[in-house]
Protein backbone atom coordinates (compact mmCIF):
# COMPACT_ATOMS: atom_id res chain seq x y z
CA UNK A 1 0.00 0.00 0.00
CA UNK A 2 1.42 3.45 -1.09
CA UNK A 3 2.14 5.44 1.63
CA UNK A 4 -0.02 9.15 1.54
CA UNK A 5 0.28 11.98 3.50
CA UNK A 6 -2.58 14.53 4.46
CA UNK A 7 -2.37 16.89 1.58
CA UNK A 8 -2.82 13.28 -0.94
CA UNK A 9 -5.93 12.44 1.20
CA UNK A 10 -7.19 15.95 0.91
CA UNK A 11 -6.69 15.96 -3.02
CA UNK A 12 -8.35 12.17 -3.19
CA UNK A 13 -11.51 13.33 -0.72
CA UNK A 14 -11.80 16.30 -3.25
CA UNK A 15 -11.60 14.43 -6.55
CA UNK A 16 -13.89 11.55 -5.57
CA UNK A 17 -16.76 14.72 -4.78
CA UNK A 18 -15.80 16.88 -7.76
CA UNK A 19 -13.98 14.59 -10.43
CA UNK A 20 -14.04 17.95 -13.24
CA UNK A 21 -12.68 19.98 -10.59
CA UNK A 22 -9.55 21.90 -12.46
CA UNK A 23 -6.28 21.71 -11.12
CA UNK A 24 -6.18 25.71 -9.95
CA UNK A 25 -9.35 25.30 -7.85
CA UNK A 26 -7.99 22.09 -6.81
CA UNK A 27 -4.51 23.25 -5.88
CA UNK A 28 -6.65 26.35 -3.43
CA UNK A 29 -8.92 24.06 -2.00
CA UNK A 30 -6.02 21.57 -0.88
CA UNK A 31 -3.24 24.75 -0.11
CA UNK A 32 -1.07 23.60 -2.53
CA UNK A 33 0.48 25.73 -5.78
CA UNK A 34 -1.37 24.66 -8.81
CA UNK A 35 2.21 23.32 -10.23
CA UNK A 36 2.64 21.46 -6.28
CA UNK A 37 -0.63 20.10 -6.51
CA UNK A 38 -0.23 19.13 -10.27
CA UNK A 39 2.88 16.82 -9.55
CA UNK A 40 1.15 15.25 -6.89
CA UNK A 41 -1.90 14.55 -8.98
CA UNK A 42 -0.09 12.95 -11.71
CA UNK A 43 2.05 10.91 -9.20
CA UNK A 44 -1.13 9.35 -7.56
CA UNK A 45 -1.93 8.53 -11.07
CA UNK A 46 1.43 6.86 -12.12
CA UNK A 47 1.16 5.12 -8.78
CA UNK A 48 -2.16 3.58 -9.49
CA UNK A 49 -3.99 5.09 -6.79
CA UNK A 50 -6.03 7.45 -9.30
CA UNK A 51 -7.59 4.97 -11.83
CA UNK A 52 -9.34 7.28 -13.77
CA UNK A 53 -12.37 9.83 -14.04
CA UNK A 54 -15.95 9.21 -14.84
CA UNK A 55 -19.53 10.89 -15.20
CA UNK A 56 -22.37 9.30 -13.02
CA UNK A 57 -25.39 8.97 -15.07
CA UNK A 58 -28.84 8.63 -13.52
CA UNK A 59 -30.12 4.95 -14.69
CA UNK A 60 -33.50 5.99 -14.90
CA UNK A 61 -32.76 9.05 -17.45
CA UNK A 62 -31.06 6.45 -19.97
CA UNK A 63 -34.08 4.06 -19.42
CA UNK A 64 -32.22 1.66 -17.25
CA UNK A 65 -35.51 1.52 -14.52
CA UNK A 66 -34.66 -1.92 -13.18
CA UNK A 67 -31.81 -2.69 -11.18
CA UNK A 68 -31.24 -6.26 -9.90
CA UNK A 69 -28.38 -8.16 -7.58
CA UNK A 70 -28.30 -11.86 -9.26
CA UNK A 71 -26.44 -14.47 -7.26
CA UNK A 72 -24.60 -17.06 -9.07
CA UNK A 73 -23.48 -20.73 -8.22
CA UNK A 74 -21.11 -22.73 -10.21
CA UNK A 75 -21.71 -26.33 -11.06
CA UNK A 76 -17.82 -26.97 -11.48
CA UNK A 77 -15.16 -25.14 -10.10
CA UNK A 78 -12.28 -26.19 -12.16
CA UNK A 79 -10.06 -23.78 -14.17
CA UNK A 80 -11.29 -23.75 -17.58
CA UNK A 81 -15.00 -23.54 -16.19
CA UNK A 82 -14.61 -19.97 -14.13
CA UNK A 83 -12.71 -18.86 -17.05
CA UNK A 84 -15.39 -19.49 -19.37
CA UNK A 85 -18.09 -18.01 -16.82
CA UNK A 86 -15.46 -14.85 -16.56
CA UNK A 87 -15.09 -14.25 -20.10
CA UNK A 88 -18.96 -14.57 -20.65
CA UNK A 89 -19.80 -11.92 -17.75
CA UNK A 90 -17.29 -9.32 -19.31
CA UNK A 91 -19.30 -10.03 -22.78
CA UNK A 92 -22.69 -8.79 -20.83
CA UNK A 93 -23.46 -4.92 -21.35
CA UNK A 94 -26.19 -5.72 -18.55
CA UNK A 95 -23.71 -6.32 -15.77
CA UNK A 96 -21.80 -3.24 -14.58
CA UNK A 97 -20.12 -5.31 -11.57
CA UNK A 98 -19.34 -8.84 -10.76
CA UNK A 99 -17.78 -10.29 -7.59
CA UNK A 100 -16.15 -13.51 -6.67
CA UNK A 101 -17.57 -14.41 -3.05
CA UNK A 102 -17.58 -16.91 -0.28
CA UNK A 103 -20.35 -18.70 0.86
CA UNK A 104 -22.83 -20.96 -1.13
CA UNK A 105 -23.02 -18.53 -4.09
CA UNK A 106 -19.85 -18.18 -6.35
CA UNK A 107 -20.80 -14.66 -8.11
CA UNK A 108 -22.57 -11.48 -7.38
CA UNK A 109 -23.77 -9.64 -10.33
CA UNK A 110 -24.77 -6.11 -10.38
CA UNK A 111 -27.34 -5.88 -13.31
CA UNK A 112 -28.98 -2.32 -14.70
CA UNK A 113 -31.76 -3.79 -16.98
CA UNK A 114 -34.81 -1.44 -18.58
CA UNK A 115 -37.54 -3.69 -17.01
CA UNK A 116 -38.66 -7.00 -16.12
CA UNK A 117 -38.97 -8.57 -19.97
CA UNK A 118 -34.95 -7.64 -20.46
CA UNK A 119 -34.17 -8.93 -17.19
CA UNK A 120 -35.78 -12.23 -18.47
CA UNK A 121 -33.84 -12.02 -21.70
CA UNK A 122 -31.05 -11.32 -19.29
CA UNK A 123 -31.58 -14.38 -17.56
CA UNK A 124 -32.71 -16.78 -20.22
CA UNK A 125 -30.77 -16.20 -23.28
CA UNK A 126 -27.51 -15.15 -21.50
CA UNK A 127 -27.34 -16.30 -17.60
CA UNK A 128 -28.80 -19.93 -17.66
CA UNK A 129 -27.84 -20.56 -20.56
CA UNK A 130 -24.14 -19.96 -20.21
CA UNK A 131 -22.56 -23.49 -19.74
CA UNK A 132 -21.46 -24.17 -16.19
CA UNK A 133 -24.62 -22.43 -14.23
CA UNK A 134 -25.72 -24.56 -11.39
CA UNK A 135 -28.12 -21.81 -9.82
CA UNK A 136 -29.16 -18.30 -9.98
CA UNK A 137 -31.00 -16.07 -7.14
CA UNK A 138 -32.28 -12.92 -8.17
CA UNK A 139 -32.89 -9.91 -5.90
CA UNK A 140 -33.95 -6.44 -7.32
CA UNK A 141 -33.70 -3.23 -5.98
CA UNK A 142 -36.68 -1.49 -4.83
CA UNK A 143 -34.95 1.75 -3.62
CA UNK A 144 -31.55 3.19 -3.13
CA UNK A 145 -30.55 3.99 0.30
CA UNK A 146 -27.07 4.84 -0.38
CA UNK A 147 -24.77 4.81 -3.23
CA UNK A 148 -21.61 6.48 -2.96
CA UNK A 149 -18.52 6.74 -5.33
CA UNK A 150 -16.24 7.72 -2.69
CA UNK A 151 -13.72 4.99 -1.03
CA UNK A 152 -13.68 5.53 2.86
CA UNK A 153 -9.86 6.59 3.40
CA UNK A 154 -10.46 8.04 7.23
CA UNK A 155 -8.20 4.89 8.34
CA UNK A 156 -5.49 6.54 6.35
CA UNK A 157 -5.71 9.49 8.44
CA UNK A 158 -4.49 7.64 11.72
Amino acid sequence: MATLDRTDLRILAVLQGEGRISNAELAERVNLSPSACLRRLQRLESAQIITGYAAQVDPQAVGLGLQAFVRVQLAKHEHAAVERFVERVNGWHEVVACHALTGDMDYLLHVYVADLKDFSRFLLDHLLNASGVADVNSSFVLRTVKRSPSLPLQHLQR
